[in-house]
């Protein structure tokens, strides 16, 4: 690769990155999935589309998309609130195992029965599609307004069952036969059990070290959060377990520990999980081959239906069994099981393994996922109304941005009050914003509480300012003057130049 080359490459990446950021907002109004606009974008490019690409590296698709599977977890484990999963850990251990059993099991007979696929084709396709996309669950329930039992129970079950559906698939894809099934159960649960040692080990010390561990600019908390949680995948992967459940344990435990700076984790975490998820489609949009799929759409759409009518209800009401879970329950997480790239790249490990007939199972899973998420994705929050589940009494997941407030056309600040600032001391209504600015919230150790004119600010107070476009850059200018001048900082001549320690950001 030439200068020249890299200066097209970049070009061109750039370019996916920002048609897919638009998307995003396309996405959020019309209700249409995002991963299928993004899978749009790679089948455009590719072959059989306007940009021509010949690309048929499946096995750079597939460790790709590991290492994107591995931050969707991560971001999606530093999002995941303890108080919602701890109560519904049973449940999602039992989906991810039992269900996930049942819904192999189920499905490829299903597609051997009516589908007319041979028998090991048919297990390759049951396992590869039995596991929920946690990028998909991570993104669309947190637009729900369910129960948090429910959003618990899929938040968790999507960051289980990867685990032991790769285990499935990779038994499945070696040439000769297959395991004995004790052989093949013994594995899972080592592996399982290997990996969530490793994740919590991890887990807990990362948290234990960044909480004792002042680092020297804030911009280095979000990079060493996630660096401990991909050591978790990588050391559970080399130690033969499942690096997958390693690294979402992990993260979990970060994102629960009250870690410095953690909204600015969370958003950082949340940028490399949209870059995953983005690259993660285009690849797999690329491989497609489109013309391809024709003879195989039929068999994609029985096995799909297969899997949605039968075989994801029959999971979820065998493996809740031993559970108190009202029928209504269960048939949103029947409904819930939502597919999205996991599938798709897990059906890649047969390509790379040169199974026979592995590009058909690659090209009725491509098929399936995406006709079944349209039809799912846009109807979860329907059928959730229907069944008086979604009634919007829970509130959804609150993200705050470091970026202007659309709506409206205003700024988030935080600032800090210092050792030396000679803000301490002064009353908010000291302040004397300019109008369009105001203090909204004031963080003092460990609670938070809207202020009155007559608050009286501390050194190691962090306040939060909303302020409108006009006044913007006024705002930061009188709180650093009263920073250096204290309340009479206008009368005293001081300057209001922005300091670097005022930054545009959420609230801490």
């Amino acid at each position: 690769m030439t200068v020249e080359h890299l200066n097209e490459l970049l070009l061109i990446c750039s370019l996916v990155l920002l048609i897919a950021v638009v998307a995003v907002r396309v996405s959020s109004r019309s209700g249409l999935p995002s991963l299928l606009i993004y899978l749009g974008i790679g089948i455009a490019m590719g072959q059989d589309g306007i940009g021509g690409v010949a690309f048929d590296g499946a096995e750079l698709t597939q460790i790709l998309g590991y290492a994107a599977l591995v931050v969707i977890l991560a971001e999606g484990g530093l999002g995941t609130k303890w108080k919602e999963i701890k109560p519904a850990l049973p449940q999602a251990a039992a989906l991810s195992t039992i269900g996930v059993a049942v819904s192999v099991g189920v499905t490829a007979a299903g597609a051997h029965y009516l589908a007319g696929i041979d028998w090991h084709q048919a297990l390759l396709i049951g396992a590869v599609v039995s596991s929920t996309d946690a990028a998909a669950v991570f993104s669309v329930l947190r637009n729900v307004p369910l129960p948090s039992r429910l959003t618990g129970v899929l938040e968790a079950e999507s960051g289980f069952n990867d685990a032991p559906v790769v285990i499935l698939v990779v038994a499945f894809s070696t040439v000769g036969p297959v395991e004995e099934w004790y052989v093949l159960l013994g594995t899972i649960a080592l592996e399982l059990a290997i990996g969530a040692a490793v994740g919590l080990t991890i887990g807990w010390l990362g948290a234990y070290g960044m909480r004792h561990v002042a680092l020297p600019a804030s911009g280095l908390y979000p990079i060493a959060v996630m660096a401990i949680a991909v050591s978790a995948y990588a050391a559970g992967a080399l130690a033969h377990g499942s690096g997958f459940l390693a690294v979402y344990l992990a993260a979990v435990i970060l994102g629960n520990a009250k870690l410095p700076h953690a909204p600015a984790t969370r958003g950082f975490a949340e940028g490399l999980g949209w870059i995953g998820q983005i690259g993660m489609f285009v690849l797999l949009g690329l491989l497609v081959t489109p013309h391809k799929l024709i003879d195989d759409f039929v068999p994609a759409l029985v096995i799909g239906l297969i899997l949605t009518i039968v075989a994801r209800p029959a999971s979820v009401f065998t493996a809740l069994l031993p559970f108190r879970v009202p029928w209504r329950e269960k048939t949103l997480l029947s409904w819930a099981g939502l597919r999205g790239a996991v599938p798709i790249v897990l059906a890649t490990i047969p390509m790379v393994s040169d199974v026979p007939g592995s590009e058909r199972v690659f090209n009725i899973v491509f098929v399936l996922v995406v006709v079944y998420t349209l039809v799912q994705g846009p109807t979860l929050p329907w059928l959730a109304r229907r069944l008086k589940l979604g009634n919007g009494k829970e509130a959804a997941d609150l993200g705050i941005e470091s970026a202007p407030l659309e709506r409206l056309r205003g700024h988030l600040l935080s600032t800090s009050i210092g050792p030396t600032s000679r803000m301490h001391g002064v009353e908010v209504g000291e302040l004397r914003m300019p109008a369009g600015a105001a203090v909204t919230l004031v963080v003092r150790e460990d609670s938070s509480f809207v202020p009155s004119p007559t608050t009286v600010l501390r050194r190691g107070d962090e306040l939060l300012v909303v302020a409108t476009d006009q006044v913007r850059d006024a705002a930061e200018q009188r709180l650093q003057a009263v920073s250096q001048g204290g309340k009479l900082a206008g009368w005293l001549g001081t300057g209001g130049a922005p300091g670097r320690h005022h930054r545009e950001q959420g609230p801490h």
